[in-house]
């Protein structure tokens, strides 16, 4: 049970993220909330203070969601059926193969990055519709399946992550080398489907008083919800923007002009922060980026 809950809250962290930053969080994490119960119960101001620094916060809230459902609905066990797994909040197809392989040995190959990476090199799948989402799912069953699916998929992927690496992969500790076509051809270079980053434009107020700032929780949009961020509007298709800084944000391409004034004009009610004691608050690294600019370059 516990391996169970502990794949769950691992796959939520490794969404987004490389192992090697998520294994502190995670350590972390368990230590403080150790099985459904107790996350399921849990603060949120306390429980997003565990999530700090490795963003994309919703996965965090979908976590607490997805314990409290299991709780509620499945009999506080983590239900092993992968269609069950895709209807709780914040697993999507990759998450549930991973927990019904990992946690429950059960025959499915998730596609992560590491066995995506073998599987394109493998193969030698370079063109765009061979790197499709869809043609990689077929293409998986090169791998067959065997009985001990839990060890498999975790082989594969530190197959990926350890031997067939994005550069200078090791083929010559390779298992499955002698029929990879990529190390036949030498070629290891790899496609991607080019991901477009959105522009987008902001203007945003600072408000300073004894070197204190001014921030507003952010009810307005999408990114950052419920976060401290400092009050800014979008600016729709401008006319010689001079940005003072640009920060990206999932497919973001934030560029942020600020502007300092006076009088807070503001439907929400104000927090002010203190730059010097950043450990007080939780705080975003979008609103800590700017914070960090304002200090050191304003």
């Amino acid at each position: 049970k516990k391996k169970q809950y502990y794949t769950l809250v691992s796959e939520f962290m490794l969404q987004q993220t490389q192992v090697s930053t998520v294994i502190p969080y995670f350590e972390k994490f368990i230590k403080n909330i150790p099985d459904l119960e107790t996350l399921s119960k849990f603060d949120d101001q306390k429980l997003v203070k565990f999530w700090e620094g490795l963003g994309y916060y919703s996965r965090v809230r979908n976590l607490k969601k997805t314990a409290q459902v299991i709780i509620k609905d499945f009999d506080k066990k983590i239900p092993s059926d992968f269609l069950k797994l895709k209807s709780l909040p914040g697993i999507g197809d990759y998450t549930a193969s991973a927990i019904s392989a990992i946690a429950f040995n059960k025959p499915f190959i998730p596609l992560d990055g590491n066995i995506e990476r073998v599987l394109k090199r493998y193969l030698y799948l370079k063109k765009d519709n061979e790197i499709t989402k869809e043609n990689l799912h077929r293409e998986k069953k090169i791998f067959g399946l065997t009985y001990r699916s839990s060890d498999y998929a975790q082989a594969l992927m530190e197959l990926g992550a350890l031997i067939c690496k994005p550069n200078n992969p090791n083929c010559n500790q390779c298992p499955i080398s002698t029929n990879c076509i990529s190390f036949k051809k030498n070629d290891f270079v790899l496609s991607k489907i080019k991901k477009k980053n959105k522009d987008k434009y902001y203007l945003l107020k600072v408000f300073k008083k004894d070197q204190r700032y001014l921030v507003i929780k952010n009810t307005q949009f999408n990114f950052l919800k419920n976060f401290d961020i400092f009050p800014m509007q979008e600016v729709i298709r401008p006319k010689n923007f001079n940005k003072d800084l640009n920060i990206k944000i999932s497919n973001m391409n934030m560029n942020i002009k600020i502007e300092y004034d006076n009088i807070p004009r503001l439907k929400v009610r104000p927090n002010w922060i203190d730059p010097k004691n950043l450990q007080n608050y939780t705080l975003p690294t979008f609103t800590k980026k700017i914070l960090h600019y304002l200090e050191n370059y304003k």
